[in-house]
C-alpha cells in the first residue's frame, strides 16, 4: 500500500507541476487559437490554426497591421480575431480619434464584419494576444511580418 501512495503522491505533484506550467504559458507567453467566422478572409478562413503570443499585449508593442486575438467589447466571452487599424492617438478617416488605452480592430472582410466600425474602440485590457503565425492548413503555413520589420 505504502508504494501505491508513493507512486500516487508522485504522479500527482507531477501532473500539478505541468498543469502550472501550462497555464503560465497560456496566460503569459503564448496559445493555440482556431479562426471562426469570415470577418478575416482573404487572409484567414474558418478553421485556420494561428500561433498567438501575448507579449507584444503585456509590453504594449502592437502595432498598426498587427492580426490581434481580443475579447469582443459586445460579449466578453467570446473571442475576436481582428487586424489593428487604429492606435492611440491615430486620426482614422471617419474622423474619429483613437483615445489612449484603446485601439480600432476591422476585419479584413470589410462586407462582412462586425468590428471597431459597430462597437467603436476596444479598450486595450481586451486584448489576448498577437497572431504571428497561421500553423494549419499545412499547405497556407504563413508567418505575419509586422510593418516595422519590412524592408524596401
Amino acid at each position: 500500500m505504502t508504494m501505491f501512495i508513493k507512486f500516487f503522491c508522485k504522479t500527482l505533484s507531477r501532473t500539478v507541476l505541468y498543469t502550472c506550467v501550462l497555464h503560465c504559458i497560456y496566460e503569459y507567453i503564448g496559445d493555440i487559437v482556431v479562426c471562426a467566422g469570415p470577418s478575416m478572409e482573404p487572409t484567414l478562413y474558418t478553421n485556420d490554426v494561428l500561433l498567438t503570443e501575448r507579449i507584444s499585449v503585456r509590453t504594449e508593442n502592437i502595432k498598426k497591421g498587427d492580426i490581434v486575438v481580443s475579447k469582443c467589447p459586445s460579449d466578453p466571452k467570446q473571442h475576436i480575431c481582428k487586424r489593428v487599424v487604429g492606435l492611440p492617438g491615430d486620426k482614422l478617416e471617419n474622423g474619429i480619434i483613437v483615445p489612449n488605452g484603446h485601439v480600432w480592430l476591422e476585419g479584413d472582410n470589410t462586407f462582412n464584419s462586425n468590428d471597431s466600425r459597430e462597437y467603436g474602440v476596444v479598450p486595450q485590457g481586451l486584448l489576448r494576444g498577437r497572431a504571428f503565425c497561421k500553423i494549419l492548413p499545412l499547405r497556407n503555413i504563413t508567418y505575419f511580418a509586422r510593418e516595422d520589420a519590412k524592408h524596401d
